[in-house]
């Protein structure tokens, strides 16, 4: 057992100065400026720093493409056929990229890694934690959803093969195949057992059915029709969006759109859907064409028509400016308080695993950071103490960043 004493609690839904954080174990079991210590246990003093919940990215591809080798060695696309829903992101894993730790430095604690954008079902993607000596120790729960991709991707991939889809038409119809395809093995497998019922109760004439041939694809794809499993549909332009929700809607899929970079132009008709979004990298160069109406006002102008947003950084060791995102998602006219939510406890809700993380509250797991400055302060802001499940992953050596006065015009 051990507290966190003196600091500026933002959990974040509650501000707490002078506040205490209680943890006994994996758990916190206390918050709130009046928290009674008990005698003999740790006491970190906090005094003048932030504390938060451990960030949490909900779209990003840490050590899929792994960080500081050639791209020949990456592990994000198998691009040998547009649609594999049954390849896993847990498999590509490796708990010592150099990424992991450059995320603890930055306190983030949670993360959904993802494979990329190249087929149009691309795969399941894994929550993890970021601390962990095998992938089994750092994850949260696999599939943490099922990847597609519409837009430029897929069709540049799979025209350059000369296969289906080499257009947006293509991506479409392929999707929607596949999808069919998925519920009719559904029904095909509920029939069988069925008879394995009959079976096995001994109904006259109830003869004993051939083995059902299991099909790994379509497996994950009736999943996602069952809503068992969240699809992230990556569009960036304002039609791939558009396509995107008409599928989900045909389909039945409890879906949420990434990245949405010309979200902002249909802000009122995504907010109609439900559907949350994840936008991002607000960092980011217009490196194709549908990047080419890219703003960085995109994620406050989709929460402020009512949609739930949590910011993205999209790259490996890049993730670690996650923070920066939400600064300057902030300085072009976002809320700062939705801007931290939209990093800690809306990608938890989005990734579904808000009863244990993206806040700090009595029985949720203990990843806990403590900042020098506001996390969104950039220029003065650092991770001090990070600790994940109520266990220190990091501390830093580095003195304070000094906040300096501004000169006298």
């Amino acid at each position: 057992m051990f507290a966190i004493r003196g600091g500026i609690i933002l959990t974040p839904e509650e501000r707490y100065e002078n506040g205490t954080i209680l943890v006994d174990g994996r758990q916190i079991v206390a918050v709130g400026p009046k928290v009674s210590v008990p005698r003999g246990i740790e006491v970190v003093n906090a005094s003048g720093r932030y504390v938060l919940p451990g960030l949490v990215e909900a779209h990003c591809h840490v050590s899929l493409f792994a960080d500081g080798i050639d791209a020949r060695f990456y592990d994000g696309n198998e691009m040998t056929d547009p649609v594999t829903p049954h390849v896993r992101a847990l498999d590509a894993v490796h708990p010592e990229d150099a990424a992991f730790a450059d995320l603890r430095r930055s306190g983030i604690t949670t993360i959904n890694t993802s494979p990329g954008s190249g087929n149009l079902v691309g795969g399941q993607t894994a929550i993890l934690k970021t601390a962990g000596r095998t992938v089994e120790e750092m994850l949260v729960r696999a599939p943490g959803a099922l990847k597609m991709a519409l837009g430029e991707n897929p069709k540049r991939v799979y025209s350059e093969q000369k296969k289906a889809p080499s257009t947006r038409m293509g991506s479409a119809a392929v999707l929607r195949e596949w999808l069919t395809r998925a519920a009719g093995y559904a029904e095909k497998k509920a029939r069988h057992a069925e008879k394995e019922t009959a079976f096995a109760a001994g109904s006259r004439g109830a003869g004993r059915p051939e083995p059902f041939d299991v099909d790994l694809r379509l497996e994950m794809l009736a999943s996602a029709l069952r809503r068992e499993v969240p699809v992230h549909i990556h569009a960036h332009r304002a039609d791939d969006i558009m396509t995107a929700i008409r599928i989900a809607r045909e389909f039945n899929l409890d879906c949420i759109l990434i990245h949405a970079t010309e979200g902002y132009r249909i802000a009122d008709v995504i907010a109609e859907t439900g559907y949350p979004c994840v936008p991002g990298p607000v960092l980011f160069s217009r490196m194709k064409l549908e990047l080419r109406e890219l703003t960085p006002s995109n994620a406050g102008v989709l929460a402020r028509a009512g949609v739930k947003v949590a910011i993205q950084t999209d790259e490996g060791s890049a993730t670690r400016y996650l923070a920066l995102n939400a600064a300057v998602a902030v300085s072009e006219g976002m809320d700062e308080a939705t801007a931290l939510r939209a990093i800690t406890l809306s990608p938890a809700e989005i990734l579904r695993i808000e009863d244990r993380d993206g806040s700090l509250a009595p029985g949720k797991h203990a990843d806990i950071v403590v900042f020098s400055a506001h996390p969104l302060d950039v220029a003065h802001c650092r991770a001090e103490r990070v600790w994940i499940e109520g266990q220190l992953v990091y501390v830093s050596d580095a003195p304070a960043p000094v906040r300096r006065r501004p000169r006298a015009a």
